[in-house]
């Protein structure tokens, strides 16, 4: 039953369609923007001419995501290091509906998203809608303008692509703070024992730090390379620059934020699969931090 106030059958939905845009493009700005066009194009709309108010609003965010994807895409290439999604600090916006009861933050680690930035736009969308969204082909295909058949080889081949980014245990939250602030303070040492100790051998760190402050321009992998690169940066910089530290939740998963002597902050998560960190998310660029600040 689709309210009848034409304010309120859109904010029914407001957080759902948050939900999908931040997945779709990976920043809170872009994706509050889209979902306020979608406002602006249906207010004047009367609600009982639509069959299913969800269903119609997700086909008009997923296509905003769409343009500004494409409008995005040379930014993007131009990007200077690897482009990592900005840190969701408070995700109760974009984990689903108000209406419905399903939680979606599991779906809004920076590994899956980061997986994501490497499909093309319609994967993106494919494999969104349909296995975090649970919206059916029918559907998908009318959004895209594709067929069926074509929507669901996209998904197909999205999923592959994301499979590895996707933890296979769960791990609880006080596992979560415990190998992150383990981590911390055996780069904060400079023990490059403890670090090999914890870290997978194939274990990568991303670092984006937009060539607006200094960060890793390249993926580091192995990990030596990277218990090499994370304690010399504490030995060098860190230990010297910290005023505050702090544990939250960023992404639905235990991150450290780090505040600096010139009151910057940045964010610190990290991966954990078989015992072992296996991904290192290191968000320095300040112009998708000011949130956090």
């Amino acid at each position: 039953m689709i309210p009848k106030s034409d304010i309120q059958w859109f904010e029914t939905e407001r957080r759902y369609l948050q939900g999908v845009a931040y997945r779709m493009l990976g920043t809170v700005s872009e994706a509050e923007d889209a979902v306020q066009d979608a406002y602006l194009r249906v207010k004047d709309i009367d609600p009982e001419e639509i069959d299913n108010a969800r269903a119609f609003l997700t086909r008009i965010v997923t296509r905003l995501c769409l343009d500004i994807l494409k409008s995005a895409h040379r930014r993007r290439v131009d990007y200077v290091g690897p482009w990592l999604p900005e840190p969701l600090h408070d995700i109760s916006d974009f984990t689903g509906s108000p209406a419905g009861p399903t939680d979606l933050a599991e779906d809004l680690s920076v590994g899956l998203l980061y997986a994501l930035e490497r499909l093309t736009p319609l994967e993106r969308a494919s494999f969104l809608l349909h296995d975090v969204f649970d919206v059916g082909y029918s559907e998908i295909a009318q959004t895209l303008e594709r067929s069926e058949e074509s929507c669901r080889q996209l998904a197909a081949r999205a999923r592959q692509h994301v499979r590895a980014s996707r933890p296979r245990f769960k791990v609880t939250p006080d596992d979560e703070r415990r190998y992150l602030e383990a981590f911390v303070i055996a780069s904060q040492k400079g023990d490059m024992l403890a670090l090999e100790a914890m870290l997978a051998e194939d274990v990568k760190l991303y670092s984006d730090g937009g060539g607006k402050v200094s960060a890793a321009i390249n993926i580091l992998d192995g990990k030596r390379r990277v218990g090499a690169f994370m304690a010399g940066i504490y030995q060098k910089f860190r230990n010297h620059t910290t005023t505050a530290l702090r544990y939250e939740r960023v992404n639905g998963v235990m991150a450290l934020l780090t505040t600096h002597a010139d009151d910057y902050t940045d964010v610190l998560s990290v991966d954990i699969s078989d015992g072992r960190i296996s991904a290192i998310w290191f968000q320095r660029n300040p112009d998708k931090l000011t949130r956090l600040h």
